[in-house]
């Protein structure tokens, strides 16, 4: 696999994370499950099948200096650098077009930054049945297979068996359908024939700036217009110009629904987007009343307290209650119920609309 590379995508901005999660220091780059960064665990998990300088990061300007301190052996080159965020399209055509100009003949595994994968080995084993499906000329998404009827992922269907692959079911695309109402979604898990979409897909680069060109061909132009300037002092220069009118679109209404020659592999690696502070307790380690901790103070005080979680450098003491979520700062200390987690991103666009920048 000497043309395998990893992307990782890494400019997300994880609102619903706050106050641990801010627009400098987004849930990437915290130690939310591990002792080091999402990042840095992202990292971690590739490095068995990818080499180091195999590995390209698509993240904004800012993040680029925490990234490299946190993964030392990624070369500077590997950095695809935004000026500002414009979604994830745009990020993943930029990056599928400089692993281009190095290495026509690349296969590229899009992955993110800030997601949970508990079954590391596993997950590597299915990037390698993945290449061979790309190598087919397939463009390989990975499915989770679903645990309950969410209402907050995308669903892909799949349809007729394609090949078992070193042990993997894969099958063709029947489409995808993003984050149906609680209805539908118990009805896709009741068939059997339903993945969560994680984003990750498995594609020849070839096949992704095709898909590019026929489905946003502006876009492509413009990619192809920047790249040819790569490496020079240019560059730079372009990418400002050009990011200033690039479309602010997500990768997969970008090229991903329409796509041609779709393939999915269903898929249990233990995952878990960790994308609300509700989504650490599936990840972190319970006491047997369901109270889980974080942060660099070892002593909590907690007494007739259940299905709570603590995120705190001080001493914290918790008496008497239950389904609470606590999170210090610095500067803020956030103070909810389990079930009311989802409502810290308007918090966000509170202090956004307030211009309350400095919490932001």
């Amino acid at each position: 696999m000497n043309h395998y590379y990893a992307l990782i995508m890494a400019g997300g901005g994880g609102t619903r994370l706050w106050p641990m999660s801010r627009q400098d220091t987004p849930k990437q780059l915290l130690p939310l499950v591990e002792d080091v960064s999402m990042f840095r665990t992202t990292v971690d998990r590739l490095l068995p099948l990818f080499p180091a300088d195999h590995i390209y990061v698509a993240t904004g300007r800012k993040y680029v200096e925490a990234m490299r301190r946190d993964a030392p052996e990624i070369p500077l080159a590997n950095f695809v650098t935004e000026p500002y965020g414009r979604n994830s399209g745009p990020a993943a055509g930029l990056g599928a077009a400089i692993i281009q100009k190095r290495d026509p003949d690349a296969i590229i595994a899009i992955m993110t930054s800030d997601h949970h994968i508990a079954k590391q080995d596993v997950f590597r084993e299915v990037l390698k049945a993945a290449h061979d499906l790309a190598q087919q000329g397939y463009i390989a998404t990975l499915g989770i297979s679903p645990s309950y009827p969410a209402t907050g992922f995308g669903y892909i269907r799949q349809g007729e068996t394609l090949a078992n692959i070193n042990g993997f079911d894969c099958y063709h695309s029947r489409g995808f359908t993003e984050k149906p109402d609680p209805v539908t979604a118990t009805a896709f898990v009741a068939s059997g024939e339903f993945s969560w979409n994680s984003g990750m897909f498995i594609w020849q680069v070839s096949r992704a700036m095709n898909e590019f060109e026929r489905q946003q061909p502006e876009m492509f132009a413009q990619l192809t217009e920047l790249v040819s300037t790569l490496d020079t002092p240019e560059y730079e220069t372009k990418l400002n110009e050009i990011w200033a009118k690039i479309k602010d679109i997500s990768l997969d209404y970008a090229v991903m629904e329409d796509a041609d020659k779709i393939a999915v592999i269903p898929i249990d690696i233990g995952w878990n987007d960790v994308g609300s502070w509700v989504a650490l307790f599936d990840v972190l380690k319970l006491d047997k009343f369901g109270n889980c901790f974080k942060g660099s103070q070892p002593e909590k005080v907690i007494l007739d307290t259940k299905n709570t979680l603590v995120y705190s450098d001080k001493l914290t003491v918790t008496i008497g209650v239950e389904d609470i979520i606590v999170v210090e700062t610095p500067d803020a200390l956030l103070i909810c119920n389990k079930n009311r987690a989802e409502n810290v991103k308007e918090v966000v666009n509170y202090l956004l609309t307030t211009k309350n920048y400095k919490y932001l």
